[in-house]
C-alpha cells in the first residue's frame, strides 16, 4: 500500500487537482492537535464549478453522485496538501459532511453522497471509512449541486 495520497488516487485512474483557494475570508484547513478540519469543497473541473443545479430538478441522481465524487477529489487534494502527501500521517476520516442542493421532494441524498464516500474508501482503504451526514439544502455556492467537508484524525 502506497503512503502517498496522490499515488493512491492515481491507482484509481484519477489525479488530484490543484487544491482550490478560498474565495472569502476563511482558510482551506486547520490542524488542531490531532485533528484536521477541511473547508467545504465543491465539484471543480479545471478550476471551474461544474454540476450546477439542484437534484430533483435539473441534476440527475447519477450526476449528483459524480458531483459528490469530484468534490471529494478536491477534499483529497486538500488532505494531500495539508499532510505533504504523506498518507502515513492519517489515522482515519472521522466525519464527512455532504450538502446536496435539492428540491423539496428529493429524498435520495444518501445515494448522492455515496459518490463521495465510495471514492474516499476506494482511495484510502479502511482509513477512508467514516461517519457521514447527507443533507438537502436550498442552494450552494456558485449554484453547484454538492459540497463536502470533513474532519480527519491524524497521528499524534
Amino acid at each position: 500500500m502506497s503512503h502517498s495520497i496522490s499515488q493512491r488516487v492515481q491507482a484509481l485512474g484519477l489525479s488530484l487537482p490543484t487544491p482550490s483557494q478560498p474565495i472569502a475570508n476563511y482558510i482551506n484547513f486547520v490542524i488542531s492537535q490531532n485533528q484536521l478540519f477541511i473547508s467545504g469543497q465543491i465539484p471543480l473541473l479545471d478550476g471551474k464549478a461544474t454540476y450546477t443545479g439542484r437534484l430533483g430538478e435539473s441534476i440527475s441522481e447519477d450526476e449528483g453522485a459524480k458531483a459528490a465524487e469530484l468534490a471529494a477529489l478536491g477534499l483529497l487534494a486538500q488532505l494531500s496538501d495539508a499532510l505533504d502527501d504523506d498518507l502515513s500521517r492519517l489515522v482515519r476520516i472521522i466525519r464527512l459532511g455532504v450538502f446536496i442542493a435539492s428540491s423539496g421532494d428529493f429524498q435520495r441524498q444518501g445515494a448522492v453522497a455515496n459518490g463521495a464516500s465510495n471514492l474516499l474508501v476506494n482511495a484510502l482503504g479502511d482509513k477512508g471509512r467514516h461517519v457521514r451526514t447527507a443533507v438537502g439544502v436550498a442552494s450552494l455556492p456558485g449554484g453547484v449541486a454538492v459540497e463536502v467537508d470533513a474532519i480527519f484524525e491524524l497521528q499524534p
